[in-house]
């Protein structure tokens, strides 16, 4: 694994990027906060098991939605780092082109990014959140870190329902209040999709066509790693890759 310089990794592409990254990590510490301080007292007992186990609950959330988005962000899954050799053999080769751009021979399933400026091994596209683009070495933690996003709002939903519709019904349930609380969430509101996901062995420019795809198991360890049944629990759990993400054979015939 080959981290970027701080410098690359936390420096914003563009306004874009910034605004974004800049959303998760003021929204996400704060809205723990609250959670702990205004929610969960009127809730549990302060002290009372059930307060404990969600505490410990919302603990384990954030710092998986936390340490899996700075380790997308400081993984380098681009191709400066690694010393391309195209294949001998013509056969492999005809499947490697030629990047404009990095005026270079890049491998398969490898793609320039405009934004990052430079070609990335099995890139599937750039995210806004984390500043950098989701490719071969650092879709793992991508993954981790919308899947725990996800928990982490219905966790937040299932709370603040509870507070805002049954505790303090008398109060939110007034028209304006309603009004002010759903426009603003609206407003914030990010299409996910789990076509992002690699269901079929693809990336963002391959959702055509199944020729890399493995079967469900090969395809999650393609992206989970050889240790993808312990991934779940942090993004320190060293799960090394079956692929190097240069040589690509397709698993089927070619279309």
């Amino acid at each position: 694994m080959i981290l970027r310089p701080l410098e690359r990794a936390f420096l914003p592409r563009s306004a874009g990027d910034g605004a974004c990254f800049l959303l998760i990590a003021v929204c996400v510490p704060l809205t723990y906060m609250f959670q702990v301080t205004v929610i969960m007292p009127e809730l549990h007992d302060v002290g009372s098991f059930w307060y404990t186990a969600v505490w410990l609950a919302g603990i384990f959330l954030v710092f998986n939605i936390t340490s899996n988005m700075l380790a997308c962000m400081l993984v380098d899954t681009s191709i400066k780092l690694h010393i391309l050799k195209p294949p001998v053999d013509s056969h492999l080769l005809s499947r490697w082109h030629m990047c404009d751009a990095c005026q270079t021979l890049v491998p398969p399933r490898s793609w320039h990014c405009e934004i990052c400026n430079v070609c990335v091994l099995k890139r599937d596209h750039h995210c806004r959140f984390t500043c950098c683009c989701i490719g071969h070495h650092n879709y793992r933690y991508f993954f981790y870190f919308l899947l725990y996003m996800g928990l982490g709002a219905l966790y937040v939903s299932i709370n603040a329902s509870i507070y805002l519709w049954y505790l303090h019904a008398d109060y939110y349930w007034r028209p304006y209040t309603l009004l002010t609380v759903f426009v603003p969430a609206l407003s914030l509101t990010v299409h996910a999709s789990w076509e992002n996901f690699y269901v079929r062995g693809a990336v963002m420019k391959e959702r055509s066509t199944s020729k890399y795809d493995l079967g469900l198991r090969a395809n999650m360890e393609m992206v989970l790693g050889k240790r993808m049944h312990l991934t779940w629990i942090s993004p320190f759990v060293r799960s090394d890759l079956p692929h190097d993400g240069v040589n690509w054979e397709p698993a089927t015939k070619e279309e």
